[in-house]
């Protein structure tokens, strides 16, 4: 008798200006504690931001998670490729990245040491995703992304891409905007003919994170000194403190969307009726209710926020744990389409 495989939990992909905030950074930071607790997987990650060092810490904090894995099995673990944007209209280092890639020890030596050393060690973005989906069971993936829809607009132009978004994403949770009205967004203004197009053609129900919710709801401080305390080197908690003058809060509109791309039938979130989202030139993201829309809005709740909050703690904080053959085995295309998969990391190309 025969048995299927067990299917593995969601597989993330997270597509972000990585580094523009701590945001972004504490948003990886729990999508690693939701891996160590086999709730979910990173399938993908990429940057939008046209700058080396984004794609870096992405890598060494993929490193830092890694380390736990020792012995003769730490060699087959060498982590996930990062796909990088050549064109992104935010190239500019800031704090948050130089906080932790330039951090040197006694000796003077750098503290993280990243396997990225040039553009030819990052892939191609929207290639990286299209590969890391084609790997996925159908319904069994989510996109997260909090950045300009650059790279998601770039993956829906690819042939047949837009067919396999359908077949294999069950959501796609996006950090941007204030609802039911706000601001103009700065990640639509950086590139407003992509998020038109990804709000008009994206296949799949969307799910928006406005940042009232990142303000509402505050990654505490205190949490960086205390839960952070078990490493004395760690990439996540030196970003956080090189971001801001210590103590601070910082606003979690990327962690939300990345817990409930996750979880999301765990209760941290109330949902907005469905609808549809449209852009207007000026970067403000309008709502509008509609039976058939495929468009909702997170909702934060004062009666959840303390429970939210331990879970922001809880996941972002969480130790590296060893590494079994479940990640390299979950992420392995399934056999029907082997054949079918290109080389999961182009060689990038210098504009």
């Amino acid at each position: 008798m025969q048995f299927l495989p067990k299917k593995p939990p969601k597989g993330i992909v997270f597509d972000s200006s990585f580094g523009e905030s701590i945001d972004t950074v504490l948003a990886l930071g729990l999508l690693h504690g939701l891996e160590a607790k086999n709730q979910a997987r990173i399938a993908a990650l990429s940057t939008t931001k046209s700058n080396l060092k984004s794609a870096q810490l992405c890598d060494v904090i993929e490193k830092f998670y890694l380390s736990a894995t020792t012995g003769q099995f730490a060699a087959f673990f060498q982590g996930l490729p990062v796909g990088m944007a050549v064109d992104g209209k935010l190239a500019n280092d800031t704090p948050v990245l130089t906080g932790a890639l330039d951090r040197k020890d006694s000796e003077g030596k750098a503290v993280y040491a990243p396997r990225i050393h040039n553009l030819n060690d990052t892939a191609i973005a929207e290639v990286l995703i299209r590969n890391a989906l084609m790997a996925q069971y159908d319904g069994n993936a989510a996109i997260v992304t909090a950045g300009p829809a650059s790279t998601l607009a770039r993956l829906l132009a690819l042939s047949g891409a837009k067919e396999l978004v359908a077949s294999k994403v069950s959501l796609l949770a996006m950090a941007a905007g204030e609802f039911p009205q706000g601001k103009p967004d700065p990640n639509m203004t950086a590139d407003l003919v992509s998020a038109k197009r990804v709000l008009a053609e994206w296949p799949t129900p969307m799910v928006f994170c406005g940042r009232e919710i990142g303000r509402e709801i505050l990654f505490p401080g205190e949490s960086i000194e205390k839960d952070f305390a078990y490493n004395a080197a760690h990439p996540i908690a030196d970003a956080y403190r090189a971001s801001h003058n210590m103590p601070y809060d910082a606003p979690t509109c990327a962690m939300a969307a990345a817990l409930y791309a996750a979880r999301p039938d765990d209760g941290y979130f109330r949902t907005s009726e469905p609808g549809t989202v449209s852009l207007s030139d000026d970067g403000r993201l309008q709502f509008r209710p509609a039976s058939d829309g495929k468009h909702r809005y997170l909702i934060a709740d004062p009666a959840r926020k303390e429970r939210l909050i331990r879970a922001y703690r809880e996941l972002a904080s969480a130790k590296p744990v060893p590494r079994s053959f479940r990640r390299q085995q979950q992420q392995e295309q399934k056999p029907e389409e082997k054949d079918k998969l290109p080389a999961d990391k182009k060689e990038q190309k210098n504009p």
